[in-house]
């Protein structure tokens, strides 16, 4: 599994909406809150979409490399088998589960990630459950450094607790694409990163990026002994948008959420809905492929 995520051709499927953002995500999807009541049910569709997308035949190990799934889809089944299970048994595809529990408020133009509570029972369940590592979120809004500082720091201090239970972290200091300091925010943060993985030993983490202001930017990063690979989230920019910049990086993969499940609609036919998630899938893997 980790040879496959290390070397294999394709991009990563994120589909680990939060209960924060699944009412946004089943909007887009064109369910309205009007049409559920409480989490219990929020979270039955929102697995109800994740189902569709994950067994529809466009939805494949040739293309997708690897599914980021949120906590509870890790309890869920698909076809009689946890879905974690289910994705790397059926279909091919690496289970990553995310674990980070949000922001806290922003300080030093940064937002760190809240505490984890539990977080050894959680990493003990991924692990059980056939997940081949786990994916958390911070975000940069400034190129302050102190900030920055304390970002990175939490980022490898979490992915230290990971690589002890036998995980692979995916490290996700995402810088905001909206920041007017962009591109000196992500070099201070290459920076860090950088000097961090120097202490690492033989142990290798992955990390998850925006995509830079300048093109091959973390070419040092992707070919870093250190790193397993290195993913680029779409961060706001359109699709159109993101598959364009993407391509012009090398060695850098997609990591798509909204990007990816653009144009979905639950009140869409099978054909349609395979339709438009097909030309998603062959658009994203066209540009994670330069």
């Amino acid at each position: 599994m980790l040879s496959r995520f290390e070397t294999g051709r394709g991009f990563l499927a994120a589909l680990d909406q939060s209960g924060g953002s699944s009412p946004k995500a089943l909007q887009l999807y064109g369910i309205e809150p009007s049409e559920y009541s409480g989490d219990e049910q929020m979270f039955d569709l929102i697995h109800a979409e994740r189902v569709r997308i994950m067994t529809d035949p466009a939805f494949t190990s040739e293309r997708i490399l690897a599914a980021i799934l949120f906590e509870d889809t890790l309890g869920r089944e698909i076809e009689g088998k946890g879905v974690a299970e289910w994705l790397w048994a059926t279909k091919g595809i690496v289970p990553i589960l995310k674990i980070d529990k949000g922001l806290r408020d922003e300080a030093d133009g940064v937002q760190l990630m809240r505490d984890i509570p539990d977080l050894g029972d959680l990493l003990g369940r991924a692990k059980a459950a056939g997940a081949l590592g786990t994916k958390e979120r911070s975000v940069i809004h400034a190129a302050d450094e102190g900030g920055i500082a304390q970002i990175v720091d939490q980022q490898f201090d979490l992915a230290s607790t990971v690589l002890d239970a036998g995980l692979l972290p995916i490290l996700e200091p995402e810088v905001d694409i909206h920041a007017p300091d962009k591109a000196a925010a992500e070099e201070q943060l290459k920076a860090r990163i950088l000097e961090h993985l120097a202490g690492l030993g033989d142990r290798k983490v992955a990390v998850k990026i925006s995509i830079p202001s300048v093109d091959d930017f973390y070419a040092d990063l992707i070919a870093h002994r250190n790193v397993a690979r290195v993913v680029a989230l779409s961060g706001g920019y359109s699709r159109e948008d993101a598959d364009e910049r993407l391509a012009r990086n090398h060695g850098l993969i997609a990591s798509f959420s909204r990007a990816l499940l653009d144009g979905l609609s639950v009140h869409q036919t099978d054909q349609e809905f395979h339709a438009t998630l097909e030309a998603s899938i062959a658009a994203i893997y066209k540009a994670s492929l330069t």
